[in-house]
Formats: C-alpha cells, sequence, structure tokens
C-alpha cells in the first residue's frame, strides 16, 4: 500500500525529482544481534545510503532471538517503514515477519543471510565461493592430515552454503585419502565461546592430532584459536574465518590465523540502502542492477545479488589497510618481523 501511495506522488509531482520524493522515506532494519564485530560496519554504511537517499534509518536488535525479532518487525511495520532490510536470526522463522510486510505492501531486502521467499531479495557475498576460499587457503597449507570442520549456525543457510563450497575444494584430498575430517561441528548463533568449547571437546576426542581447521568466520575461528592455544598449538595448525574482523586480520599478522575471506561490509551495506530506497519507490526487483534470478536450495527462484569476497592471507594484508578496513597499527598490535606492512 504504501509502495503505491509513494508511486502516485511520485508521478503527481510532475517535475519534482525522486530523491525529493524520498525525502520521508523510512527504512527499517531488523539486526538478528550485535555480536559480531562487522555488523557495527554494516550498519554505518546503511545508515549513510539511507542519508544520502533523504531517507531515515530506524533499528532494532533481536538479540538473537527469533521471536523478539518477529516483534521487532511488527513494532517497525507499525512505525510506518516503507522498505525493510532483515538479517534474519533463524531462515525459518522469519516466515511470518515477510507474510506481514507482504501484507502492507512492504518490500523486504534479506541482508546477508538467505530468506526463502520469493517476496524478499536477496542480497549477499557468494558465501559458496567463501567457503571455497577458506578451504584452498587451508589446504596449501596442510596438503595432508587431519581436518576439523568448525560450522556455523544450524539455523543460518550460510553455514551449510560455506560447507559446500568448502567440501567442493576439499573432496579430491578427501578422495586421494591425503586428508581426514575427523570431526566437524556446528556453532550455535555462530558464538566464539560455543566454537571453543566444540574445538576443545574434538581436541581431548583427537588427543590434539589435528592439523588444520577450516572455521567458517572470524568469530568461530577466534574461538578456535583460543583452543588451540591453550594446548600450545597456536601458529602450528592453519585456521580459516571469514568476515575481515580486526582481530582476525591482527592473527593472521601474528601467524595464528591463515586467511580471513574479506567481505567488505561497507559495499555490501551501501548496496542495501540504496536498493532499498528503490523497491520502496516502485522498483522492481528484476530493475536493479546486477540483480539475478537464483534457485535457492529448497527451489524457490529469487532475485538475488551476490558481492564478490577477496581471501585475505599473510600474502596481501597491505590490501585491507591500503582500503582504510584496518588501521596499519591495529593489524600490527603485537608483531614483530611480520608480514608487510607489518615489517
Amino acid at each position: 500500500m504504501r509502495k503505491l501511495v509513494l508511486a502516485a506522488a511520485i508521478a503527481a509531482a510532475g517535475f519534482a525529482t525522486a530523491a525529493q520524493a524520498q525525502d520521508d522515506l523510512r527504512v527499517g532494519v531488523s539486526w538478528s544481534n550485535f555480536q559480531e564485530e562487522r555488523w557495527k560496519t554494516d550498519e554505518a554504511a546503511i545508515k549513510a545510503a539511507l542519508e544520502a537517499a533523504g531517507a531515515e534509518y530506524i533499528s532494532a536488535d533481536a538479540q538473537s532471538s527469533s521471536a523478539k525479532q518477529l516483534s521487532d518487525i511488527e513494532s517497525l511495520i507499525a512505525q510506518g517503514v516503507d522498505a525493510l532490510i532483515i538479517l534474519a536470526q533463524d531462515a525459518q522463522a522469519i516466515g511470518p515477519a515477510v507474510q506481514a510486510a507482504a501484507d502492507e505492501g512492504i518490500p523486504v531486502v534479506g541482508y546477508d543471510r538467505l530468506i526463502e521467499d520469493p517476496r524478499a531479495f536477496y542480497l549477499t557475498f557468494d558465501n559458496v565461493e567463501v567457503g571455497r576460499m577458506q578451504a584452498r587457503a587451508v589446504l596449501e597449507q596442510a596438503p595432508e592430515g587431519n581436518y576439523v570442520m568448525i560450522k556455523g549456525s544450524p539455523t543460518d543457510p550460510n553455514a551449510d552454503f560455506l560447507r559446500g563450497g568448502q567440501g567442493e575444494v576439499l573432496q579430491a584430498a578427501i578422495d586421494a585419502g591425503d586428508i581426514v575430517i575427523v570431526d566437524e561441528a556446528y556453532t550455535d548463533q555462530w558464538l566464539p565461546a560455543n566454537a571453543q568449547r566444540n574445538m576443545e571437546q574434538i581436541l581431548t576426542a583427537q588427543n590434539n592430532e589435528v592439523d588444520a581447521v577450516v572455521a567458517s568466520n572470524d568469530g568461530t575461528a577466534g574461538g578456535v584459536v583460543a583452543a588451540l592455544t591453550a594446548q600450545g598449538l597456536e601458529g602450528t595448525v592453519p585456521v580459516s574465518g571469514q568476515d575481515g574482523d580486526h582481530a582476525a586480520l591482527n592473527r593472521i599478522a601474528k601467524g595464528t590465523q591463515t586467511v580471513s575471506v574479506w567481505k567488505d561490509a561497507r559495499d555490501l551495506g551501501r548496496e542495501a540502502g540504496e536498493i532499498a530506497v528503490q523497491l520502496a519507490g516502485g522498483a522492481e526487483m528484476s530493475e536493479i542492477e546486477g540483480a539475478e534470478q537464483w534457485q535457492s536450495p529448497g527451489g524457490v527462484t529469487l532475485w538475488a545479488k551476490f558481492l564478490e569476497p577477496m581471501p585475505i592471507t599473510q600474502e596481501n594484508l597491505d590490501v585491507v589497510v591500503d582500503a582504510g578496513w584496518i588501521s596499519k597499527e591495529a593489524l600490527c598490535q603485537g608483531v614483530e618481523n611480520g608480514p608487510s606492512p607489518c615489517n
């Protein structure tokens, strides 16, 4: 309904620009939580994009509760938002929220995590490729031995996208008998403490005979490195991650983490804000620049846009400093005679 009213207002304005018509737009953002460092970066980028378009930003933090997220979205709708950006806590539980938005004619952007509903535009990085990049970097460092897979949250489809990409890269080495996956575990809510506990239990079960860990993000990688450190194994076991968290990049400089697949959240946030404004203004999903039709694992055809990630290792740490993602001081804290630019 709001979309129709807005479109009529734009048409009636005659010579008024779309930007002028967007001055009173309100975009609601429902965050699953703010536990990950990166969400604050995403938020700043979304806010900047909305401000540039003359739109108002309203948000809510579900604090890792799918029930609270549904309540949050009801509240955002009641506040009169013209579009919603949703970082879903639980891909299955979010359905009623999408339905409520659809009932009010409010477009939805499924942010970073899949919402398996054709009424939600899916915006994310290529998470299968992220998984491939993680596995390639670890496999290069450990072409043989016992592997552990520390996966993401079981309620987040990204966890399985990542695991699928990792498996594509590792399968040949598994088939050849070069590597053996001795254990793997999901990480409830992506919490580093849960990843650390899982890794501690696996190390105990394997008598510390672990040669590589493919961890699915930087938070879980941090938990893994803590568990390895307690056993004196830090820096000897390759560990992957993703997101380009500052702490993870520092671990790469120190040599305790092998790779963080950098997904520049500034680009993702900017895109989300711009797409939300376009959809609120009456644009069709198919009209979004770079949009493609994509079939989900459940067979649902969605409109989606995938951004390209980049693996960061000791070989290219300068990239994130040059891009202004992290300062040299933060990257190199506690590092002596490390890789460039920490040397």
